[in-house]
């Protein structure tokens, strides 16, 4: 069973995404900030990581663009979660090393088979 990691700032939105990721057969872990999501990304290596952009201390962008640089992280997928939905911070979020980028509110039908694609197993 895939591991993902939820690294997002609002209670709420980690208890949507836990909730469409668990419904279908994945194992889910959190972080609060993307401080601690480097930190757990890097003591269990989760298959994904779902990352969010406006957090307090380190945004998403920082957290992935250190995780994209890191040689125990940078084979971890990150797709890119946020409500910020303009072209130039799809492109932006790509360049700093994430794979994917999906703008909330969220679809589940979509996030999954973003998930399953990029874990490989569509």
């Amino acid at each position: 069973m895939a591991r993902v990691l939820i690294v997002d700032d609002s209670p709420t939105e980690v208890h949507s995404l836990r909730a469409m990721l668990e419904r279908n057969g994945f194992n889910v872990d959190s972080a609060a900030n993307g401080e601690e999501g480097i930190e757990k990304a890097k003591s269990s290596h989760p298959d994904l990581i779902l990352m969010d952009i406006v957090m307090p201390g380190m945004n998403g962008f920082q957290a992935t663009r250190r995780l994209a640089k890191d040689a125990k992280t940078a084979d971890i997928p990150v797709i890119i979660v946020s409500t910020k939905g303009q072209e130039t911070d799809v492109v932006w979020g790509k360049r700093q090393g994430a794979r994917d980028y999906v703008i909330k509110p969220i679809n589940e039908q979509d996030l999954i088979q973003r998930v399953n694609t990029m874990l490989g197993s569509t």
